[in-house]
């Protein structure tokens, strides 16, 4: 296990392979820990994990929109950020951008 683990909670479905091969491309240089609890996935890494709408293109066809993906989480750990064309999920210790 890793320290601030961060990344998605995805249903279990068919295309979830397919998401992790994705995540996995748009982050060679961590180690992404895959937990499958029967009912949904836990894809984690430490500190930052992106994907992009390329990455999941790529495994999941031309067609395949990043909003798609927004339906498949059924929850996250870290703060999530989100684009057109990539969602991250990054350790944050405290609030950024809150009103003084």
């Amino acid at each position: 296990m890793t320290d601030h683990p961060v990344g998605p909670v995805l249903r279990m479905c068919d295309e979830v392979e397919s998401v992790i091969a994705a995540i996995r491309d748009d982050n060679p240089d961590i180690d992404i820990d895959v937990v499958d609890r029967g009912a949904y996935v836990r894809v984690h890494g430490p500190g930052k994990v992106r994907v992009t709408e390329a990455s999941l293109q790529r495994h999941l066809g031309p067609s395949f929109e990043l909003r798609s993906l927004q339906t498949m989480l059924s929850s996250f750990a870290g703060r999530i950020h989100t684009s057109s064309d990539e969602i991250s999920w990054e350790w944050a210790t405290k609030r950024t951008g809150a009103p003084a």
